[in-house]
């Protein structure tokens, strides 16, 4: 069948965005050509790539957490302009998941377009008689850790539809593969680009990546999101081994990790999933199970600030609004330390070690001003408790649905309408069938 493949051609429009946290230009992006980068690429040129990467991975980003958000029964959202928020994405009445419609196209596209970014600077790197051995290391190690991260954001969308993960030549794109292919093909992807940090150098621009832009630090949130995969795979002896290598700790700060950053000067972009408490008409909402739900004295129900007036749209109503991006320049995290502690609780769980799996939820829980955990310490018992802490630490963070997905538990999401659904997956864009 026809495929449309302006996905997958270097456009490098992504170039064009630049950082104000940065001070210097790195060469012309007027007018770049695809030979200027291929053949033997300057340190300005590759720098240039990685900056393009870096801003291009924030394109529809808050349309993504929208998606996973509302069919997770995280949030609400609300758009006078687009009623499709709480039709389609909540099932409404005979409401489907069109394979031709924006919120599946529009990240898609963004996402493949990141990949397509990513493989040019393999492929730039690799050809480039300007750096060192160690220099094209470190930048063929950093685009394979986005690219992987990159692929499993449109996977954790159309999930056992799978996805494309060879992309590299547009002339002949590799099929579609199935969900467990697609993960191993990740976790593989992630596996070589620990091995290109190994001895790497890495002397580029990385913004939001304050603490982790050196190899040594690129490789621990490359760990990190392999411990990611690791879970999804129910890898869990692998996900510890994983955290072990990544930035994981146990006592540390929560909110250690790394972030998509914003800023209000030109060319730069703004939180995408900001929007002002209180405000009308185009609105997220936090989902009312989510106050429901937490149990009394948990600070995390800030996240979810009262409004002072309830929001209602489509037989749909809610009085608190989203509170976790508070400004227009808010970082939206990419991974942090709360969710390698929660993952680390989980594989404690799965591998039957049980009193370091209540330490880690009871980290959690006495840090959000909650008594530590009383109930059963058996596996199921331990697996809810786990699930609910994930579902309160990472609020609007998008990982519910998948969570909930994963457990086999989305029947148990609230149904707010009587003919709603619950989806387990979108459909792969028209332009792949």
């Amino acid at each position: 069948m026809k495929r449309t493949l302006d996905l997958y051609i270097i456009f490098l429009i992504s170039l064009s965005f630049t950082f104000t946290a940065c001070k210097k230009e790195y060469g012309n992006l007027n007018n770049p050509t695809v030979e200027d980068f291929l053949l033997n690429a300057s340190r300005d040129q590759l720098n240039n790539l990685v900056i393009g990467t870096a801003s291009g991975m924030r394109n529809n980003l808050g349309l993504y957490l929208d998606n996973v958000g509302v069919i997770g029964r995280e949030i609400y959202r609300f758009s006078g302009a687009e009623p499709r928020y709480t039709t389609d994405l909540l099932g409404a009445g005979s409401s489907t998941l069109g394979n031709n419609n924006f919120y599946i196209t529009n990240p898609w596209a963004a996402r493949y377009r990141v990949v397509k970014n990513c493989n040019t600077l393999i492929e730039s790197a690799t050809g480039s008689s300007s750096i060192s051995a160690a220099e094209k290391s470190g930048y063929i190690g950093f685009a394979r850790t986005i690219k992987a991260y990159q692929l499993l954001l449109n996977l954790n969308l159309t999930d056992s539809n799978g996805i494309r993960v060879d992309v590299a030549d547009p002339a002949k794109l590799g099929s579609i593969v199935d969900l467990n292919t697609a993960l191993t093909d990740i976790s593989n992807l992630l596996d070589s680009a620990k091995t290109d940090f190994a001895g790497a150098t890495v002397s580029f621009p990385l913004p939001g990546f304050d603490g982790f832009n050196d190899a040594a630090g690129l490789l621990e949130f490359n760990r990190a999101l392999a411990a990611r995969v690791a879970i999804y795979r129910q890898q869990w002896s692998d996900a510890l081994t994983d955290l072990n290598e990544s930035f994981f700790d146990l006592n540390g700060d929560f909110y250690i990790g790394l972030s998509h950053v914003f800023g209000t000067g030109s060319g730069d972009q703004l939180n995408p999933a900001f929007f002002p408490q209180n405000q009308n008409g185009e609105v997220r909402l936090a989902h009312p199970s989510f106050a429901a739900d937490i149990e009394a004295n948990d600070d995390r129900i800030g996240k979810a600030t009262l409004r002072n007036a309830p929001a209602s749209n489509s037989g749909l109503s809610s009085n608190r609004d989203v509170w976790v991006y508070t400004s227009s320049t808010a970082p939206i995290y990419i991974i942090r330390n709360e969710e390698l502690i929660l993952i680390y609780a989980e594989a404690k769980i799965q591998t039957n070690q049980l009193p370091d799996a209540v330490a880690a939820l009871n980290r959690i829980r006495v840090s959000h001003n909650l008594a530590p955990y009383g109930g059963a310490v058996t596996q199921n018992a331990l697996i809810t408790e786990m699930l609910n802490q994930r579902r309160y630490s990472l609020f609007a963070e998008g990982h519910r649905w998948i969570d909930m997905r994963r457990y086999n538990l989305l029947s148990q999401l609230p149904i707010d309408r009587p003919e709603d659904d619950v989806w387990t997956e979108f459909p792969l864009p028209l332009t792949e069938q």
